[in-house]
């Protein structure tokens, strides 16, 4: 069977402004039929805490912490709760729903995308596999999740090595294509993580943050010998192209493109009203 080619964009470490509306505008693109399906790697300058669309800032964000560390900040135009990115490799993927191969349920959909890191994982050497919510407790935890914080909740097909989380991912559909972008953890600083958040009390934050080492888990906390941004973006790269059977093309965006992106950055992303809006 021949392979579909998809585009493949290395974008490097960008604002959080420009991340967040450079995945706007490929959903945009591709909608219109203008680009074929779009893998995109990235990363953050500076290190950014990204929220989920439907979260209340002054309710479970902690800005002065934000501040004290010197992130970025940013509200994404997906759902899911925060993460702080920071040593990672950040991927999206961006596809019609009506693609061949692609299922018609968010649920299914993730899968197959997830498919992808699954065999980038296993590039690395790591024993990974999907993670099924079984028991009615677990599916009821995917609609109340207790913490604001992303790597703490269980949900559908999530990615698990010695039974914790290595992968956190979000989805929308919009304008009939999917966007599905994620983090792939390399180091985590498990206390600036849990000091971005608000809590009830002293205590249930240190419940949650001793609950979140035995759920989720960083790459280089795995493995002997520490993986470098690099080396993860070779062995996703080739991961997506095992896991949903295709080739990638890399692009350079051209300078009209480059001026769309700059133009949503300015006009949603890097601003107050769309960031702080809950």
């Amino acid at each position: 069977m021949m392979k579909e080619t998809w585009r493949f964009i290395d974008s490097g470490f960008c604002s959080p402004a420009y991340n967040m509306a450079l995945d706007e505008a490929l959903l945009n693109w591709h909608s219109e039929g203008a680009i074929p399906p779009t893998i995109r790697f990235y990363g953050w300058n500076p290190a950014t805490l990204s929220i989920g669309y439907f979260q209340k800032v002054a309710k479970e964000i902690n800005m002065d912490a934000v501040k004290k560390y010197g992130l970025g900040f940013v509200r994404r135009p997906t759902g899911g709760r925060g993460v702080l990115h920071d040593k990672e490799l950040t991927y999206s993927v961006i596809v019609s729903e009506d693609y061949p191969e692609m299922p018609k349920t968010v649920t299914e959909a993730y899968r197959v995308i997830s498919q992808g890191l699954l065999e980038g994982f296993k590039q690395l050497g790591l024993d990974t596999y999907f993670a099924i919510p079984k028991t009615q407790q677990e599916k009821d935890a995917l609609k109340n999740p207790r913490s604001a914080v992303c790597f703490d909740a269980p949900s559908w097909y999530e990615l698990v090595v010695e039974g914790r989380k290595v992968a956190g991912s979000a989805q929308t559909r919009q304008k009939g294509v999917i966007l599905q972008h994620g983090s792939i953890i390399l180091d985590l600083d498990e206390d600036q993580l849990f000091d971005l958040f608000m809590y009830p009390s002293e205590r249930v934050r240190e419940r949650l943050q001793k609950n979140f080492k035995n759920k989720a888990v960083a790459i280089n906390e795995l493995r002997t010998t520490p993986v470098s941004y690099e080396e993860a973006k070779e062995a996703f790269k080739k991961g997506f192209e095992l896991g949903l059977n295709i080739q990638l093309e890399p692009y350079s965006l051209t300078e009209e493109e480059e001026d769309v992106v700059l133009a949503i950055a300015a006009g949603r992303y890097a601003n107050d009203s769309w960031n702080y809006k809950k």
